[in-house]
């Protein structure tokens, strides 16, 4: 035994080398929490950084440039809105991967996004959906995507919330019958009072979890200069959140007025009061524009600028060396280099995942929330038809099952009975998550043993 067990030595050891050189632990979602593989807690301290309009992580340099300074934040997400799938984003990802800073993509442009005043979801936008998931599945710094940015933007958007569900579904779908990890689906909610809680409960309350998401965010500006917990109303978003069961973070913060910013939240975010229910935060946004939320520069805005010059777009200038904007940047870095929340480790935390429970579904109110968590999602091609509670098939009507067309189930959610079912979260992402960190602790120690 000693003998066979020497003579596979080397093989270990190169089995590990693979494992720690080069690489970047992917992130899961597992209950109400992100973890590493290694079964270490995520929390997130990230940026918005759309640096162009159609894609930012085109241009390896630049990224690269970027990156120096975004370390010296303490940065370890960013958030792309819109990318082309069919550009080459590999230098800037694996630029990103090298610095420990994972990606949260958005699928969806400003032709394909989900809408509020007409829901629908089609082909064309399943597809192109598809696409930007081919292309950022090949890297494991892709910590998440997004089906939607603030599609609900009134309080009487509720009618939108079935087709984000839908798109979530069949993306889910989508991704499981590719083979491709269980990269999280998620949606990034606009801060509307009048739908809380009923949004984030609603998009996460069926019991059947192909039909709920993976996590679920929210785009929220109501810390404004000094403040406090209960001042700012993060009181009552803690409240709300407490006991969900799928992470939870905030895709877009720091409120601009008044100037400067402190970025005081984020002491409570990643503090006792939140962190062990929300997941971190992303800061809006990287670069200065008109509306004053940049952390950096690339210099003064440029008005009139001929159309040969490639490095201005939209006003201002979007390459060269990025210089902090004062004294935001330091706020900021000096707040997250004291935080660095542990949390929970992942096989201490699936001992209690049993526990776990969804949300009860959010009752359809007159002038109020108008969805009917019972009915059934939307299938792919269907409308939302005004003035009625159905949908309208405007398209290919159905689900499909195959990797190229997956659109899933047409039976009901499981609406208000779902309030006491266990909520199943040790699946196979988690059991992946335990094995790998088993395998590595068992190499760790034949390798010492060994040597």
């Amino acid at each position: 035994m000693f003998s066979s067990f020497v003579l596979s030595a080397p093989l270990l050891l190169a089995g590990l080398q693979a494992v720690t050189v080069g690489a970047v632990p992917t992130i899961s979602a597992v209950g109400s929490k992100f973890f590493y593989e290694n079964g270490t807690q995520y929390y997130i301290k990230g940026i918005a950084y759309q640096l162009t309009p159609d894609d930012p992580l085109v241009n390896t340099a630049q990224c690269e440039r970027d990156i120096v300074r975004m370390s010296e934040l303490g940065t370890n997400a960013v958030r792309v809105y819109h990318v082309d799938a069919n550009a080459d984003h590999k230098g800037c990802m694996t630029a990103l991967a090298d610095a420990g800073i994972y990606v949260f993509v958005d699928l969806d442009t400003f032709t394909t996004q989900i809408e509020q005043t007409s829901p629908h979801w089609n082909e064309t936008q399943f597809t192109r959906f598809k696409e930007v998931l081919d292309e950022f599945q090949n890297y494991d710094n892709t910590a998440g995507v997004f089906v939607g940015n603030e599609v609900l933007t009134t309080s009487n958007g509720s009618i939108a919330a079935p087709y984000v569900l839908a798109a979530a579904r069949d993306i889910k779908a989508y991704r499981d019958s590719k083979g491709y990890r269980e990269i999280p689906v998620g949606y990034s909610a606009a801060d509307i009072s009048e739908l809380r809680p009923m949004l984030q409960n609603y998009l996460a309350c069926s019991s059947n979890s192909s039909e709920r998401l993976d996590f679920y965010s929210l785009n929220a500006y109501e810390w404004c200069g000094e403040s406090s917990y209960s001042v700012s109303g993060y009181n009552e978003l803690q409240k709300n959140a407490t006991g969900y069961p799928i992470p939870i973070f905030f895709s877009e913060t720091g409120c601009n007025t008044p100037a400067p910013r402190t970025f005081d939240d984020q002491a409570v975010i990643l503090g006792s009061e939140m962190e062990g229910t929300w997941s971190g935060a992303i800061i809006y946004e990287w670069i200065e524009e008109t509306n004053d939320y940049g952390l950096i520069s690339y210099g003064p805005s440029v008005s009139n600028a001929a159309a040969t010059n490639t490095l201005v777009e939209d006003g201002y200038t979007r390459q060269g060396t990025p210089t902090p904007i004062s004294p935001d940047f330091t706020n900021l870095k000096t707040h997250w280099a004291t935080l660095n929340p542990t949390g929970v480790v992942l096989s201490d935390y699936t001992k209690s995942t049993s526990t776990i429970t969804v949300p009860s579904c959010p009752k359809s109110t007159s002038g109020g929330w108008a969805v009917d968590a019972s009915s059934p999602l939307p299938t792919l091609g269907q409308t939302y038809k005004k003035g009625d509670d159905s949908y309208s098939a405007t398209g290919t009507t159905g689900s499909a099952g195959s990797a190229e067309s997956t659109g899933t189930s047409t039976g009901t959610s499981t609406g208000k009975s779902n309030a006491g079912n266990a909520m199943m979260v040790a699946g196979s992402a988690t059991e992946r998550l335990l094995a790998g960190s088993m395998v590595l602790t068992t190499l760790l120690g034949a390798v010492a043993f060994w040597l």
